[in-house]
């Protein structure tokens, strides 16, 4: 059985999902500790004027070593309402916006008070939406760096060709004329686009592992 390693991770890259598909069993890390400008609490998505990046706002911990799992969301601003209106307007033209639409709405009314829960129901939907089940488990404890430890690889520092092994063809993308193809975006450019048919590009090079 091939495990794989991975955090948290808000709306979280085509990548990450090509792990969730590609392993048969997923280890996603709670102990770790919290490390700003990550997949942790942003996400990337495409718009008609490039590439925007949307941040979750968190509370400043009192610990200077807080575990990820403890990590509040923060109940100032109007984070929610922001967001959603990018989505929207980046991807109300996609072809399956309108077919996914109700799905995510609800996550950007309702309150969570921890970043992890939100991710973490936020992934599970989009799971069922991909129609995968992956086996994923929750660490009990701080995981040493491991084989097949996707953690810190899969980060918007890192360049696309260090996650060479989670690698997916190219696919279509609504702003590809005028942009090119813009790889490292959350799954939601590919489950916009792409719909029913997005789980055929996650499994595309599978077998490049």
């Amino acid at each position: 059985m091939k495990t794989a390693f991975l955090s948290t991770a808000y709306l979280a890259p085509v990548s990450y999902y090509a792990c969730l598909c590609r392993y048969d069993r997923i280890i996603i890390e709670k102990y770790c500790h919290y490390v700003k400008q990550t997949w942790r609490n942003r996400c990337m998505i495409a718009t008609t004027n490039g590439l925007l990046s949307l941040s979750i706002p968190v509370e400043k911990s009192e610990s200077p070593k807080c575990f990820t799992k403890d990590v509040r969301i923060a109940s100032h601003g109007n984070w929610q309402h922001m967001h959603w209106n990018a989505i929207v307007s980046a991807y109300n033209s996609s072809p399956f916006f309108e077919y996914y639409e109700d799905d995510f709405q609800p996550f950007y009314e309702k309150k969570f008070k921890f970043l992890f829960d939100f991710n973490e129901e936020l992934r599970e939907m989009i799971c069922r939406l991909l129609d995968i089940s992956p086996q994923v488990t929750y660490s009990e404890t701080f995981l040493p760096v491991t084989k097949n430890d996707y953690r810190e690889i899969i980060h918007p520092k890192k360049e696309q060709s260090e996650i060479a092994d989670l690698s997916t063809e190219s696919y279509y993308q609504v702003f590809q004329q005028k942009f090119g193809f813009q790889s490292g975006l959350s799954i939601v450019d590919l489950l916009f686009n792409m719909g029913p048919e997005s789980i055929f590009i996650l499994l595309l090079n599978e077998n490049a592992q």
